[in-house]
């Protein structure tokens, strides 16, 4: 079957692509011990651009691709991120991204594989159609579709329950580890069980948190730990001027104080970190993408004794002096995951939300005229959006709701 899609390409000029694409449907595996099945054909709806399709779109440019690109293919559908309908099961649906011959797809190990949708091995969202395994359309919450539309607020919404699946994950890591890192002497301080003292203790971790980078990601983490821990002290810095858009949105999501990170020096910043917080931070969070994020932390101690240290920045190298690491008793951690579960409470927690204000549109036939332009002066330039998103198909949106 041929479709029309943009697709990624090993090739110095042109690594991304938009025309014909002969769709393949080998069968997958959702999980470990289920049974491999064919994919569904869905139409596309919404879809999102990911740092990831940028990254992606370079790598090509580098003729890195050849290990993402579907078996027997030279190329890659790219996009993971949205909103499908399913004509054979007459619903829309949010593509579960990953699966494989693996436990857990999000933690697979040596002895097991994975794929996902739009990034490795298998062919994504900025297509026509696409196949999907049955077991991995998720479904949607009622009250959003009308006349066989779906609503283009929740649509706009729904580009975002991957990585917002990834920060609820990260809240479990660090509720999990944090908790065991400080148990036994909030026992001693609070004078009650060691049960009692892990609940305490996964609460009092994020008694001084610094948000390190406001992109979406650091937005969406602020906002899930707000809700999960009211009584939280958190601290956003990033470089954008504090009375613009997305800073006073992410305030009033999460609650927060935001810094300026305007300092010529780490160790200011820092300084003003501490001052903001009343105190060293309890947990630090960088996902700026910017290798100051350590030094701050650790050389220039914004991180308190019995820190947490979320690294989920891609690209920065994690660095620390061992003689007072050692003695701070500093706890740092990185993944990058997420469970189906997380996914399917991503999609609940956004439908109620505000996060489609975030959202702009670039029209599809600007965005096929020229993908790699698009790319280059409107997704991922300066003036853009936090988020941009395209309408894949018309025919399923109800721009009016």
């Amino acid at each position: 079957m041929k479709v029309n899609a943009t697709y990624f390409q090993n090739d110095p000029q042109r690594p991304l692509v938009y025309g014909e694409v002969e769709l393949i449907n080998p069968p997958r595996q959702r999980l470990r011990g289920e049974p491999v099945k064919e994919g569904v054909l869905v139409q596309p709806v919404m879809c999102g651009f990911c740092g990831t399709d940028n990254e992606l779109m370079h790598m090509g440019a580098k003729g890195l691709l050849g290990p993402k690109f579907p078996a027997g293919t030279n190329r890659l559908i790219n996009g993971h991120e949205g909103v499908v309908w399913v004509p054979s099961q007459n619903r829309f649906a949010i593509v579960l991204i990953r699966g494989g011959d693996s436990i857990d797809p999000t933690r697979y190990t040596e002895d097991e594989t994975y794929f996902e949708y739009g990034c490795d091995q298998a062919d994504g969202l900025f297509s026509d159609a696409m196949y999907v395994n049955p077991d991995m359309l998720l479904r949607i919450p009622d009250g959003y579709v009308k006349d066989g539309k779906l609503a283009l607020s929740f649509a706009k919404k729904m580009v975002f329950p991957d990585p917002f699946a990834c920060m609820l994950f990260q809240l479990e890591r660090m509720e999990d580890l944090g908790s065991a890192h400080w148990f036994r002497q909030t026992a001693r301080r609070h004078k009650c069980s060691l049960e009692e003292a892990r609940r305490i203790a996964a609460d009092e971790i994020f008694q001084r948190t610094v948000i390190f980078g406001l992109g979406t990601t650091g937005m969406f983490i602020g906002d899930i730990i707000r809700q999960a821990h009211p009584e939280a002290k958190i601290l956003f810095v990033g470089r954008s001027p504090e009375d613009s858009p997305k800073v006073v949105f992410a305030k009033e999501q999460a609650r927060a104080d935001y810094l300026v990170n305007s300092f010529a020096d780490p160790a200011d910043c820092a300084r003003a970190i501490v001052e903001a917080l009343g105190g060293r931070a309890t947990t630090f969070i960088g996902v700026s993408g910017a290798n100051v994020e350590h030094t701050i932390a650790f050389e220039h101690k914004a991180l308190g004794c019995n820190g947490v240290y979320n690294s989920f920045s891609l690209g920065p190298k994690v660095t620390f002096d061992t003689m007072p690491f050692g003695f701070e008793n500093h706890l740092i951690f990185g993944s990058i995951n997420f469970r189906q579960d997380h996914m399917e409470k991503a999609i609940e927690m956004l439908a109620v939300s505000r996060y489609d204000e975030i959202v702009g549109l670039i029209d599809r036939e600007e965005f096929t005229a020229d993908p790699m332009g698009a790319y280059a002066d409107k997704i991922y330039c300066k003036a853009a959006p936090m988020k941009t998103a395209v309408i894949w198909n018309k025919d399923y949106i109800d721009t009016t709701r």
